[in-house]
């Protein structure tokens, strides 16, 4: 795969680059996975070796990725999580070796107060941070998306026919980036969560939810690796436009 580094760093060093810490894997690009291209380009072993957690799908779409504590879990369109074998493709994953840089307690709040509550606390959106959201929730509403058939269809299309799962009273962990604007079509510009429950028994893309209490974990990082196909998997997409509504659609 080809890679491509970008480097948001306060201060530049000679050698930094071979260090992963703040730094942001990803394979792909957003606007490639809205235009269908759904083919696994990285094996989830090998993802592993750019971070512990992360978030992110399968080949042809199959499911929901949450990367946890160096281990890959996917869910599914059943709502079970399984646990893929290492030589599992993705098409498109974020990653990082989280060491969180702040943590505070959040209560009674929703998905629109999480992110009030995190842009308080690191009011620069230009830059990239992993955050983690743990323990208790009232309520989660959460999403997968079935695995594809060629030719695929554009991930607006998809989505249609998502599984929509309301979970209540459970205990488990959200894990996600929130990534800065100018980064748009290449990432999700603003909070991108997924959601996995203690008992690695229920999780998926988040919509909505209710924190009755937990704890908030953000790592701030400045350096973004993005790893794109060295075949011509995008060769025929049109990137070009901006797609920006439809990855709203898509998100929420």
């Amino acid at each position: 795969m080809k890679k491509i580094l970008f480097v948001f760093a306060l201060v530049f060093c000679g050698g930094c680059l071979t260090n992963q810490a703040d730094r942001i894997t990803q394979t792909s690009t957003i606007d490639a996975l809205l235009a269908g291209a759904y083919d696994g380009q990285m094996t989830c072993g090998q993802l592993l070796d750019y971070g512990n957690f992360g978030i992110g799908t399968f080949d042809k779409l199959d499911g929901e990725m949450t990367v946890l504590d160096g281990r890959v879990y996917q869910i599914k369109t059943d709502g079970k999580v399984y646990t893929p074998a290492l030589s599992t493709k993705t098409p498109f994953a974020t990653v990082c070796n989280f060491k969180p840089d702040i943590q505070f307690e959040i209560q009674n709040a929703n998905f629109k107060t999480a992110e009030s509550i995190i842009d308080e606390k690191v009011p620069n959106q230009n830059t990239f941070l992993a955050v983690e959201i743990s323990r208790t929730f009232k309520h989660i509403r959460v999403r997968s998306i079935p695995a594809q058939q060629k030719p695929y269809q554009p991930l607006a299309e998809v989505v249609k026919n998502q599984s929509v799962f309301n979970i209540n009273d459970v205990s488990g962990t959200i894990v996600g980036f929130r990534t800065p604007p100018f980064v748009k079509g290449v990432n999700v510009a603003g909070y991108h969560f997924h959601f996995l429950s203690d008992d690695f028994t229920q999780g998926g893309h988040v919509l909505d939810f209710e924190l009755v209490g937990g704890e908030c974990k953000i790592d701030r990082c400045d350096e973004f690796l993005l790893i794109l196909p060295k075949d011509d998997a995008l060769k025929d997409i049109d990137l070009s436009k901006d797609k920006s509504e439809e990855l709203q659609k898509v998100e929420k």
